[in-house]
């Protein structure tokens, strides 16, 4: 593997970002990694350094102002770096009742998950598409799948990126550049811890997903050129069973699921 490729991540410091950015560095990319916590990123970079001898390079970067999108991608440009392979991972939710959630909250949310990741793929699309080579991974997810009561803005979004990925990935399909969707079930990062869901049934009595195995599917299936992959047998299952259900159905059914544990009316 050329040592002078990149890999641009969002969301590197934890979760599937993280197993991500380790599977890049040990097939010997160079990393641009990008977060808020800029202690996180750099006990990360040293991290990946130290195991890997590769150039790390970090960017502190909150993309809930998706200005920070565009600021993001010219801050790469300014630096000459080209990205071979963007992956769009940095993504949150927001648990509990629509109508009881704060609303900015949920626009911060649909501004983080939707709007800057249109942004950054656009910009680094753009310029793949003009070298007629690339890859980009986004974070898509069986919610996107199904609808979310208890988390109804996070699955909307993650339907859009789903349905977006796959538009653009058939606009592109001549250019020697490749999209793919990873879509994970629920896997044990702080994404829960974020969303304030930790009392959530799909939380306290399922079994998580490890994040690295998450990781290594999505990689494989980037590396591979596919269109998307869902993560686990169980995963894929759930998906089969919702295309043949009603929506209607799906919807009791996961709200039964991410209802609290104490939630006497939900095991009614």
């Amino acid at each position: 593997m050329d040592a002078r490729k990149y890999a641009l991540i969002t969301g590197a410091t934890s979760g599937i970002g993280l197993e991500l950015a380790k599977l890049f560095a040990a097939d010997n990319y160079n990393l641009v990694i990008v977060a808020r916590d800029e202690n996180e990123l750099a006990t990360t970079s040293a991290m990946l350094k130290n195991s890997n001898g590769i150039e790390v390079i970090t960017i502190s970067k909150d993309l809930f102002d998706t200005q920070n999108a565009f600021a993001l991608y010219d801050e790469v440009k300014t630096k000459g770096i080209t990205i071979d392979v963007l992956v769009n991972d940095a993504g949150q939710g927001q648990y509990g009742a629509f109508i009881s959630n704060n609303i900015q909250r949920e626009l911060d949310i649909i501004h983080l998950n939707i709007e800057s990741l249109v942004i950054l793929t656009k910009q680094f699309l753009k310029d793949m598409v003009a070298r007629g080579e690339g890859r980009i991974l986004n974070l898509s997810s069986i919610a996107g799948k199904v609808p979310g009561p208890l988390q109804a803005v996070y699955h909307a979004t993650k339907a859009f990126v789903q349905s977006f990925t796959i538009a653009v990935r058939e606009e592109i399909k001549d250019t020697g550049v490749t999209i793919t969707a990873l879509l994970p079930g629920a896997t044990d990062t702080d994404f829960f811890h974020k969303a304030e869901m930790e009392e959530s049934k799909v939380v306290q009595e399922g079994k998580l997903d490890d994040p690295a195995k998450v990781a290594k599917d999505g990689y494989d299936a980037l590396m591979a050129g596919d269109a998307m992959v869902i993560s686990g047998f169980k995963n894929k299952m759930q998906v089969v069973m919702s295309n043949i259900t009603p929506d209607s159905t799906v919807a009791a059914q996961m709200h039964k699921q991410q209802a609290p544990v104490n939630d006497k009316e939900s095991n009614d």
